[in-house]
């Protein structure tokens, strides 16, 4: 914003027409210094906000968006956290409810899992419900997910080998040496 072109209003016209006063004789900067001589921009936070949080992050809403959803900077959000802590609490409410909603989802779709419904069909004209149970098989990827995420040291798909090779023999190491060679003669660029 240039300052040189702000409105007595407080608005800018951003192309600095004759109409704009100087930034420092109109009443809207005299009202908002003040507020930055008591230590920044006035607050826009409200207690509306905690319940507004919560529910967005029922939704999955990061803090980003949340900054977005209340027209301030994320950086701003963070400051609400730290300050606000009926704020910060809404917040981690939340995304735990919301976290443990999906996780409890994707366990059911890695073991499987049947709900009832309801078939609707029209015969000889006439509307008829049933009543059924629809079965969900388990779902491998749901399945694979979940280890790899509950139980990393199990179901992670590189393995850690440490070799001391202080324990090695010339041998040993020779023989590790010319494998190394002869892979990377045979898949130039892969060992770089």
């Amino acid at each position: 914003m240039k300052r040189d072109a702000m409105l007595a209003d407080g608005s800018q016209n951003g192309i600095g027409l004759k109409t704009a006063v100087p930034l420092q004789s109109s009443p809207f900067y005299s009202k908002h210094m003040s507020e930055i001589a008591r230590g920044g921009r006035p607050l826009k936070y409200m207690e509306a906000f905690n319940k507004q949080a919560f529910k967005l992050c029922l939704l999955g809403a990061v803090d980003q968006e949340l900054a977005d959803f209340f027209e301030v900077s994320e950086w701003t959000i963070n400051r609400w956290k730290k300050e606000f802590p009926r704020f910060s609490q809404s917040l981690k409410r939340g995304k735990k409810m919301a976290d443990a909603d999906v996780a409890y989802k994707l366990y059911q779709r890695a073991i499987g899992f049947s709900h009832g419904d309801t078939d609707i069909k029209v015969i000889r004209n006439k509307i008829v419900k049933t009543r059924l149970v629809k079965h969900y098989p388990p779902d491998t990827v749901a399945a694979i997910f979940w280890l790899k995420n509950r139980s990393t040291n199990n179901w992670r798909d590189k393995s850690h080998v440490e070799i001391d090779y202080n324990k090695l023999s010339d041998e040993q190491l020779t023989f590790i040496v010319d494998e190394l060679k002869q892979s990377a003669n045979e898949h130039p660029g892969r060992h770089q």
